[in-house]
């Protein structure tokens, strides 16, 4: 039996251009409610709750009359924000996680270090501009928004891909993973934070 209070927050942005409601709970169960106005990102937040086994609420409305781009990085910036409230101190947990995921020829690693500290290293160079309606260099703002406002450092890797769908897939999955392993709790480590600062 699970002893544990639940790791969960909600964080409210409101801009002049954006008005964003986040939840997360990273000891959910895998459950979405999206509503972001962006039906690409939807799909991408879905795998990062269903292969994250982290419940997931985003609701926004942006400026989408003239692009997707603050409404995504908004996301990205208040999904942040969420996460570093959630998972508090981070004590007793494994603080690292990584995972490679495949789609058919895609191939992702992503490696996240829950260390207090903003870094992203981003390297996928999508086969072409556009999913769909959906601007593929907006993947890159939704993660370097959530990296600074999460405080972590996030490697993403596309190993190989043809189809940009799989090769953005592969990178929300392996993401949701590495995130998952990195906030599971050791028990060896019961009431540790795993850093010889002894903070992070």
């Amino acid at each position: 039996m699970n002893t544990f209070a639940p790791r969960a927050a909600t964080i409210e942005r409101n801009t002049k251009e954006t008005q964003i409601t986040v939840a997360i709970n990273l000891d959910g169960d895998g459950k979405a409610d999206l509503q972001t106005g962006v039906p690409f990102l939807d799909h991408m937040l879905d795998q990062l709750a269903r292969h994250g086994m982290m419940d997931v609420t985003v609701h926004a409305k942006g400026d989408l009359h003239i692009d997707a781009h603050h409404t995504v990085e908004d996301i990205g910036i208040t999904l942040g924000q969420a996460f570093k409230q959630a998972v508090g101190d981070k004590a007793g947990i494994n603080r690292y996680g990584h995972s490679y995921v495949p789609l058919d020829e895609a191939l992702s690693r992503v490696v996240v270090d829950l260390s207090g500290r903003p870094g992203l290293e981003f390297h996928v160079p999508f086969t072409r501009a556009m999913i769909g309606t959906f601007d593929v260099d907006l993947t890159h703002e939704f993660f370097q928004g959530f990296v600074n406002h999460a405080l972590v450092s996030l490697h993403i890797d596309n190993l190989r891909g043809d189809n940009a769908h799989h090769q953005c897939e592969t990178v929300f999955k392996a993401f949701a993973r590495a995130l998952r392993i990195a906030c599971e709790r050791d028990a060896r480590a019961a009431g540790v934070i795993v850093s010889t600062k002894g903070v992070l």
